[in-house]
């Protein structure tokens, strides 16, 4: 006669015996494929920009990978770098009397300072307009959206204002590509550069669509004598305002004095 298992092991076994078939079931099952890694990998180079009174301009360095090939064939990088809004006036200089002066003008809000765009391909090529003109990819697309008055000759002056100044550029320079998945761009910074807080889009495209985007801040800061002036000019412009009258003085005086001595 064979022994009696006690009640709790009898359960345990027969536990035990209904699990077996379902773990190895488990156990057969294919392992699932890995997921795959990111399309775009992206950074800059330098993500703080200090403007001291030596500075004349300079690049901000943007660089990256993607999973597939880029190229004719394969995709395209678009590199968008912006900076921060302020209100602009536009005027229109008339001749008046033999003399110019200033006529009709123009107010539009939400101007970027600051404006770059690089491709590795012309950017009109790569997506539709209504893709364009929602990511503002190039400056028409950039103008049709800035509010302000409709008049396409004062819009016209905007963006040849923002290019005299070389705060805004497009596609001056194209995104350079390196064994074929590598990638790098060099945005062109003024010496005029406005401190303040940028960003820097960097989108994948395939097939006229926009497939993978990352958003890269950067911030411009004066430093040194610069800084401290622009401090002083801020918190104090009475006090900025005297200094620099008794500067321009001062200047005259000594210009005066050198001259009568010569």
């Amino acid at each position: 006669m064979k022994p009696r298992l006690p009640a709790g092991a009898a359960l345990l076994a027969a536990l035990l015996a209904m699990a077996t078939p379902a773990l190895a079931q488990r156990d057969a099952q294919p392992t699932p494929p890995p997921q795959p890694g990111p399309a775009l990998a992206a950074e800059i180079a330098q993500p703080s920009i200090a403007v001291d009174t030596a500075f004349s301009g300079a690049n901000l360095l943007v660089f990256g990978a993607t999973d597939r090939l880029l190229g004719p064939a394969g995709d395209n990088v678009v590199i968008l770098g912006i900076g921060p809004a302020r209100d602009v006036v536009v005027r229109r200089r008339v001749k008046r009397l033999g003399i110019w002066v200033n006529g009709a003008a123009a107010r539009f809000r939400e101007v970027p300072n600051y404006y770059a765009l690089a491709s590795t391909a012309p950017v009109a090529g790569l997506l539709e307009e209504a893709a364009r003109r929602e990511r503002r990819l190039g400056l028409d697309m950039l103008t049709a959206r800035i509010p302000g008055p409709r008049d396409p000759a004062f819009r016209q002056a905007l963006i040849e204002l923002k290019q005299g100044s070389e705060q805004w550029n497009e596609e001056e320079a194209p995104v350079e590509v390196s064994g074929g998945r590598l990638f790098h761009a060099r945005l062109p910074l003024p010496s005029t550069i406005a401190t303040g807080d940028y960003v820097v889009q960097v989108l994948l495209v395939r097939a006229n669509r926009i497939i993978a985007r990352q958003e890269l801040p950067f911030r411009v800061d004066r430093v040194g004598a610069t800084a401290r002036i622009a401090d002083v000019s801020r918190d104090h412009p009475l006090l900025y305002g005297l200094a620099c009258i008794g500067l321009a003085a001062l200047a005259g005086w000594l210009g005066s004095v050198i001259f009568r001595r010569g």
